[in-house]
């Protein structure tokens, strides 16, 4: 699921909760307006913990693909450097050989 649907749809959920609310209040209007206030704020609060978890998740899986990079990285240094001690070696026999 898109994220961009889901920030949406969390709009949408909180317009119509919104606009029922104050539709089938008993209360006078002035209460309702406080709880759907109150309830928007509780919806922005969630939405904003469900962003940072997401921004932490997508931090986690940067830094540990960095780190896969780097290992790799390092890793083909060292074959690198083993080729060419291997070349070197080759070609010093091959250079007493003849």
């Amino acid at each position: 699921m898109k994220t961009g649907n889901v920030i949406a749809g969390i709009f949408a959920g909180l317009a119509a909760g919104a606009i029922i609310g104050v539709l089938f209040a008993p209360e006078k209007g002035s209460e309702t307006r406080k709880k759907v206030l109150k309830k928007g704020d509780d919806y922005v609060e969630s939405l904003k913990e469900k962003f940072n978890e997401f921004v932490d998740n997508i931090s986690e899986k940067y830094d540990a693909a960095k780190e896969n990079v780097s290992e790799f990285a390092e890793k083909a240094e060292e074959k690198s450097e083993d080729v060419k001690k291997d070349f070197k070696n080759a070609r010093s026999y091959a250079s007493q050989s003849v």
